[in-house]
C-alpha cells in the first residue's frame, strides 16, 4: 500500500502543475487590473504605481510570472492580497476553519440521513417508505441551494425568529456560550448544504443496495440462517457502500464550490465568500490560491476514494 500511495502522489505532481499553469494563465489573461484603482487615483504619483507594478511583476510575461509564483509557492509563500493588505496564506487560514466546519458538518448530516433512508427504502422497494423517500429526494436535489437558503431565512429567521440569518464571526461571548452562538449561526447553512447532498446520496445508496441485495451470496447468507440485520450490515450495506464512497469523495470538492453560494446567502465568513470578494476586487493572488486549493482537494479526495476501496472490499489489492 505504501508503494501505491507513493506512486499516486508522484502522479499527482504533474497533474497539479498542469492545473496551476492553466489557472494562472486564465487569470492573467482575464480582464481587470489589481491596481486599477491606483490608476484612477490622482493622489498616487505615476512613479509609485510603476514601482508597485514592477515589485509584483505585473508587467512581466505570463510564463515568467507563473515561474515566480510557483517558486514562491514551493517555499510556502502564497502571495500578497492586494485588497486585504495581508499575506494570502494568513487570509485563507482565517477563513478556512469556518468553511471546514460548515462543509464537514453538512456532509455528516447528509450521510446520517441518506445512508439509513436509502438502505431502508431499498430493502422495501415500492413500499410507502420507498415512495416517500424517492419523492423527497427528487424534490431535494431539484431545488437549488440559493432557493432553500432564502426559504430557511424566511421561515426560521423572519417568521419564527429562531435563528440569525447573518453569520457574525465576532461573537461577544466566552466558554460554552461562544460555541453555542456559532452553532446557532451555522445551523441553517449546514442544513441547506446537508439536505441538498442527502437528497442526491439517498438515490445512490438506494440504487447500490438494490443491486447488491439481488446477488447470490446474499441469498446464500440468508439460507445459512443469518439474521436479517447481520445480512444487511455485513453483506449488503458494506458492499453497497463502495460506489457510494466514490460519489461522496468526488462530491466533497463540489460541495466546497456549492458552499460559495450558501456562504454568500448567509454571509458566512468562509473560503467561498473570500473567493467572491477577491474576484470582485480583481485580487488575483487570492483567486489563484483558493482555486488551486480546490484543485488540490479534487486530487486528494480521488486518492482517498481509492484507498477506501481497499478497506471496504478486500478483493482489491494495491499494486
Amino acid at each position: 500500500m505504501g508503494a501505491y500511495l507513493l506512486r499516486r502522489l508522484l502522479i499527482a505532481i504533474p497533474s497539479l502543475l498542469g492545473i496551476s499553469l492553466i489557472l494562472f494563465t486564465v487569470l492573467a489573461l482575464a480582464p481587470g487590473d489589481p491596481f486599477g484603482e491606483l490608476a484612477t487615483n490622482p493622489n498616487v504619483p505615476p512613479e509609485v504605481r510603476a514601482a508597485l507594478r514592477a515589485k509584483y511583476g505585473l508587467d512581466d510575461p505570463v510564463f515568467v510570472r507563473y515561474l515566480h509564483w510557483l517558486a514562491a509557492m514551493l517555499q510556502g509563500d502564497w502571495g500578497f492580497s492586494f485588497a486585504s493588505r495581508i499575506d494570502v496564506d494568513d487570509l485563507i487560514l482565517q477563513r478556512l476553519p469556518t468553511t471546514l466546519f460548515v462543509v464537514g458538518s453538512s456532509q455528516v448530516l447528509a450521510l446520517l440521513v441518506a445512508v439509513p433512508v436509502g438502505i431502508l427504502a431499498a430493502l422495501r422497494p415500492y413500499s410507502l417508505l420507498d415512495q416517500v423517500a424517492n419523492t423527497l429526494a427528487f424534490v431535494g436535489f431539484s431545488l437549488p441551494t440559493f432557493f432553500t437558503g432564502l426559504l430557511f431565512i424566511l421561515v426560521f429567521s423572519l417568521k419564527l425568529d429562531w435563528l440569525p440569518f447573518v453569520y457574525n464571526a465576532d461573537v461577544a461571548a466566552t466558554g460554552w456560550r461562544w460555541y453555542w452562538e456559532h452553532l446557532r449561526q451555522a445551523i441553517m447553512p449546514i442544513a441547506v448544504l446537508g439536505l441538498f447532498q442527502a437528497a442526491s446520496y439517498t438515490r445512490y445508496v438506494r440504487a447500490a443496495v438494490l443491486d447488491v441485495a439481488r446477488l447470490d451470496y446474499v441469498t446464500t447468507a440468508r439460507a445459512k440462517g443469518l439474521g436479517e440485520g447481520a445480512v444487511t450490515l455485513r453483506h449488503i450495506a458494506r458492499n453497497a457502500m463502495i460506489p457510494v464512497v466514490t460519489l461522496v469523495a468526488l462530491q466533497i470538492p463540489a460541495v466546497f464550490g456549492g458552499a460559495i453560494v450558501t456562504e454568500q446567502i448567509f454571509r458566512v465568513p468562509g473560503i467561498g465568500s473570500l473567493l467572491i470578494n477577491a474576484m470582485l476586487a480583481n485580487d488575483t493572488p487570492v483567486v489563484m490560491a483558493v482555486t488551486f486549493v480546490f484543485a488540490c482537494l479534487v486530487v486528494l479526495f480521488n486518492l482517498v476514494a481509492d484507498l477506501l476501496y481497499g478497506w471496504l472490499d478486500p478483493r482489491i489489492s494495491f499494486r
